[in-house]
């Protein structure tokens, strides 16, 4: 984590209110550290890759269902990792955009070998 990013971590137990952050860098390591649990980043991941080729089959098809498959698999993976592996609320009940943009970041970063798998 980036140290110009130190205040905006919590002391252990703290919550933090998402809506605290005015940016996307101050937001982003706070987003990293609500999905600290492997299995929640692998279920983000899985349901990225799979909204993605869905949106893909989309184009192709033109089939409109394709986007709520879409929008299924992205947040319904990520939501599973949260609830049940993380133990705490998705931040895009308070962030939903950056939020949305801190999926995407993470999935490039777990790509790129900057966030494990």
């Amino acid at each position: 984590m980036n140290p110009s990013h130190a205040a905006t971590r919590a002391p252990a137990g703290a919550a933090v209110d998402p809506r605290q952050f005015s940016s996307f860098a101050e937001f982003y390591p706070f987003y990293l550290s609500e999905h600290a649990d492997r299995t929640c980043r692998r279920l983000h991941f899985i349901g990225s890759t799979l909204a993605l080729a869905s949106l893909a089959v989309l184009v192709v098809t033109a089939n409109p269902w394709w986007l709520l498959g879409a929008l299924f698999a992205g947040y319904g993976f990520a939501w599973v990792g949260h609830f049940v592996f993380e133990k705490n609320k998705p931040a895009s009940f308070k962030r939903p955009l950056y939020s949305f943009m801190g999926d995407w970041v993470m999935y490039r970063d777990i790509w790129a070998g900057r966030v494990k798998l």
